[in-house]
């Protein structure tokens, strides 16, 4: 007589330890997450509104189609330009400075801001654009 052994592969996985470990992981991260730091309650004193931690404010030169210069809407010429910018500067030593040139500007002109600016070495130096339009 002989004996055939049975040998037909698994029809099912078995998954219960694999939801273990979901379920322990699971109540790790809902402990984790829910821990508040303890720690001794103790009075902060109030700190002043100090100007030094304020971002410093953004300058605005504007470049007209009349190669006409201007700072935060106040007419300059360049000399006047590199006078106030060199005195922000100093109160500021990290200025941004933002560059609006008309689309009709001379390139020249823009190109007299830039080399003011790299004189004075502000180098946060932005140029204003509009998006185009689709």
């Amino acid at each position: 007589m002989q004996v055939q052994s049975e040998s037909k592969p698994y029809d099912d996985i078995n998954i219960t330890p694999m939801l273990d470990l979901a379920y322990v992981l699971l109540v790790i991260f809902i402990l984790m997450c829910t821990a508040s730091v303890q720690g001794v309650k103790v009075n902060l004193p109030k700190a002043s509104a100090a100007p030094s931690l304020a971002k410093p404010k953004v300058k605005v030169i504007t470049v007209n189609n009349e190669s006409h210069f201007f700072l935060d809407t106040v007419p300059k010429s360049l000399p006047e330009l590199e006078q106030a910018l060199s005195q922000l500067k100093a109160q500021t030593p990290d200025l941004p400075v933002v560059i609006k040139g008309d689309s009709l500007t001379q390139y020249q002109g823009i190109m007299d801001v830039l080399d003011i600016l790299g004189r004075l070495g502000i180098s946060q130096v932005g140029l204003a654009t509009k998006p185009h339009a689709k």
